[in-house]
């Protein structure tokens, strides 16, 4: 799947309130929009990368997005900067995604 997209990386973005995930995907707006027109509320959405040569070390999700941008939940950078919010993804991500 890496492969087909950035070479090492997979995007995706989650929904920690419906705890669902959406990877393989161009653009995180892609899975952004996908998720809202299936009912996802924009605040539960958050843009992630996986590394799969990386599963299984702290490396390999990346909390990198232009839709994390959202000052209005304080959050004024592409990553996700709420640890709480943080570590939601991270359970979500280890609980859907097996090797």
């Amino acid at each position: 799947m890496a492969q087909k997209m950035y070479g090492n990386l997979v995007k995706g973005v989650v929904d920690i309130q419906k705890q669902a995930l959406v990877v393989d995907v161009e653009m995180h707006a892609d899975a952004e929009q996908y998720l809202l027109e299936i009912g996802s509320v924009q605040n539960d959405l958050w843009g992630i990368n996986l590394y799969p040569e990386k599963f299984g070390t702290d490396e390999f999700i990346e909390f990198d997005s232009m839709i994390n941008i959202r000052p209005r939940q304080q959050n004024m950078s592409r990553g996700v900067e709420d640890e709480n919010v943080r570590n939601q993804i991270i359970a979500l991500v280890s609980e859907k995604v097996k090797r």
